[in-house]
């Protein structure tokens, strides 16, 4: 191993910085190593291995307390910059590519055949660092010994951060993660590690890179570019043991219960309230000392301990209740539960009728005066805003009380519960509709009214109606013409209380967190016995069929994001002459990465739309990532824009580097990409 600096970083812990991980074609990845000391006669450890495009010289520790706890228990960790990104050679021209999944291999292998590694090898990682364990665990590398992925997906369309039910997503992949990348690759690695090399991995990445947002537009129906890195087609190539960690209010509910049943593995999954954020810090709570079953873990693998984790219950999940809905809220009242196997046993399902007088019922209403009827309502593009932001990385977002959005689309509303409904999986539902427009999409969502009329959000789901038959080959809608949607909402844990309502709302948008459609629509919902539109329900028992087991409280602390010095915008407005919706949001933060380094990240988006004529929709960000240090500056800054029409996405991406104010780089990428039915 060559060390190029060795700093020893909290107590028990040194940091070995920029280790050179060789690749198959001769690119080195380079690497942090945490590595344990201080005790005599263990020199060989386990390792866990996380693999990201997030740049491992900028990591704030107070953030990521794993870096220092594990090696506390016996684990080296290595932080690997993914190829052309941070302080590694070679190029990066889009996520989760073959070569990427084959370097992670390479890493892998790597680190088992070092002097103080034992020859077990985990990967470990939430979001990205979650895609790429599953996906390098499908190339079976012979010393990975398991997987601990968090907040993460088995499919690449239709669960990820680009698309949803055939729709486009609008603020997320703009506002955050495919914006911020264009800067956050433009970045120099540090010279102070890299040493000679880092100007010429600068220059090549700055040269050679590409944004990721291009490629996402491009491929509007699901196919070979989204089978890539899908473990969904083929989980039995995993043949590790799988800890999936995931989170109800994470944008990734669906994959773990999917996954875990799929799986041919042991393995385990445990789902919490979470956001997209580590269960220790994640809001809403209760926060878990989630590092305490990961070390549990670990050492049942790695060192064969028994630790009781592989007794103990292999689904346990939160069962979320109703509380105000306040977007800011830091908890959600709710129980632990625990089943044996999925499905869980005893699982069923509860049927609810869309009837007459915005009613759902149990049986299909009977018409007097013709088999079936319907509901009309105009497609108005703003309607989401209550729902949330799409939780990806944005540590803000909660859904509110959902009533504004529910006056703007079809409500039906079940007779209050005479007892105690609990659901666990996913809900679904089967609409008969029709639409005066070519294109256009439906959302339904799931909601718990209490009795004073409040209306918190469950669940949500989608579908682009022109993907009705296949997500390959979308169709066209004849207007008039009467169609059967099977629309999956996201998968849930919810107990609605006895007194409460269920709820079921039915718009044409889920706007900002997809783009609308582009033509303007009257929507029929049809219901009745010959057109049955209907809610069906993932009915459980009150209890589980197993006992949870106990978690340790979080040791970390969290406050509500409005409470901060210098808190979040996330701001809906409209003008009161033309109507127009805007959604403003501006985030940032700034960290300290050693002695002298600070690395500064600022992000203010604006998305707008006319509700007259919703083809007529924008975006555009501005994200910058700055590296402070002694008497020199370097700023990365880069600006999207796409502007829509009817039938094309218009878009500007703009970069520019600058070194203590003086350009360094700059280059613009400008695209028109027609539309897909979407």
């Amino acid at each position: 191993m060559s060390e190029v600096t060795t700093l020893p970083i909290a107590e028990g812990v040194k940091l070995v910085k920029n280790v050179l991980i060789p690749m198959r074609d001769g690119v080195h990845l380079a690497a942090d190593l945490y590595l344990p000391i201080g005790k005599a006669g263990t020199d060989r450890w386990p390792v866990v291995l996380e693999y990201t495009p997030y740049r491992k010289d900028d990591v704030n520790l107070a953030h990521r307390v794993f870096y220092t706890r594990l090696p506390r228990h016996g684990y080296a960790v290595a932080r690997v910059d993914i190829r052309g990104t941070g302080a590694s050679e070679g190029v990066s021209t889009d996520e989760y590519t073959l070569q990427e999944q084959l370097d992670g291999y390479d890493a892998v292998e790597w680190l088992a055949r070092q002097p103080w590694c034992d020859g077990h090898v985990n990967m470990m990682g939430i979001s990205y660092g979650g895609f790429t364990a599953l996906q390098v665990a499908a190339h079976n590398p012979p010393h990975l010994t398991s997987i601990i992925p968090i907040d993460f997906t088995d499919d690449r369309y239709t669960d990820d951060c680009h698309y949803k039910g055939g729709l486009l997503r609008l603020y997320y992949d703009i506002a955050h993660y495919g914006g911020q990348m264009v800067a956050r690759n433009a970045l120099p690695p540090y010279p102070q590690w890299s040493g000679d090399a880092w100007a010429e991995v600068w220059e090549h990445h700055l040269a050679h890179d590409e944004p990721y947002l291009l490629k996402w537009y491009r491929h509007q129906t699901d196919g070979e570019y989204w089978r890539n890195g899908s473990v969904r087609d083929a989980p039995e190539r995993i043949q590790c043991p799988a800890f999936l960690i995931g989170g109800w209010r994470d944008g990734y509910p669906n994959p773990p219960l999917r996954l875990f049943q799929a799986l041919e593995v042991p393995r385990k999954v445990l789902i919490g309230p979470w956001n997209h954020a580590m269960p220790d810090t994640a809001i809403p709570g209760p926060r878990i000392d989630y590092l305490h079953e990961v070390v549990r873990w670990l050492d049942h693998w790695c060192k064969g301990q028994d630790t009781g984790i592989m007794d103990e219950p292999p689904v346990v999940v939160y069962e979320q209740r109703y509380q105000r809905p306040r977007p800011d809220r830091l908890d959600t009242p709710g129980q632990w539960r625990a089943e044996t196997d999925w499905p869980p046993p005893d699982a069923g399902e509860r049927t609810l009728y869309l009837g007459q007088g915005a009613r759902l019922e149990e049986a299909p209403r009977q018409v007097r005066n013709g088999p079936t009827r319907a509901d009309a309502f105009d497609y108005d593009p703003t309607v989401g805003v209550t729902g949330g932001l799409w939780s990806g990385g944005i540590a803000f977002g909660l859904p509110g009380d959902q009533r504004p959005d529910e006056a703007l689309s079809l409500v039906y509303t079940s007779p209050p519960l005479a007892e105690d409904v609990h659901i666990l999986g996913w809900p679904r539902v089967v609409l008969h509709v029709s639409s005066s427009a070519p294109v256009i999409g439906f959302a339904a969502s799931l909601s718990d009214v209490a009795p004073d009329g409040t209306s918190h959000l469950v669940t949500k789901g989608m579908l682009n109606a022109t993907r009705r038959e296949s997500l390959r080959e979308p169709e066209l809608l004849t207007p008039g013409e009467i169609y059967e949607l099977d629309i999956p909402l996201d998968c849930t844990a919810w107990r609605f209380a006895r007194g409460h309502r269920i709820r079921l709302s039915i718009a044409s948008a889920d706007w900002p967190n997809v783009w609308p459609t582009p033509y303007a629509a009257t929507n029929h919902v049809y219901w009745g016995a010959e057109h049955p539109s209907r809610l069906i329900l993932p009915v459980v028992p009150a209890r589980g069929s197993a006992t949870p087991p106990p978690f340790q409280a979080s040791r970390q602390s969290v406050a509500r994001h409005a409470e901060a010095l210098d808190p979040p915008t996330w701001r809906v407005s409209r003008d009161q002459l033309t109507g127009r919706a805007m959604l403003d949001l501006e985030f940032g933060g700034r960290w300290r990465v050693g002695d002298t380094a600070v690395v500064e990240r600022e992000a203010s988006s604006r998305f707008d739309v006319n509700p007259c004529d919703p083809s007529d929709a924008g975006a555009k960000a501005h994200h910058i990532f700055r590296l402070v240090r002694p008497n020199h500056v370097t700023e990365a800054c880069a600006d999207v824009a796409v502007q829509a029409t009817a039938t094309h996405f218009h878009i500007t991406i703009e970069l520019v580097v600058e070194v203590n104010g003086a350009l360094h780089f700059s280059k613009h990428w400008v695209e028109s990409v027609p539309r897909q039915y979407l």
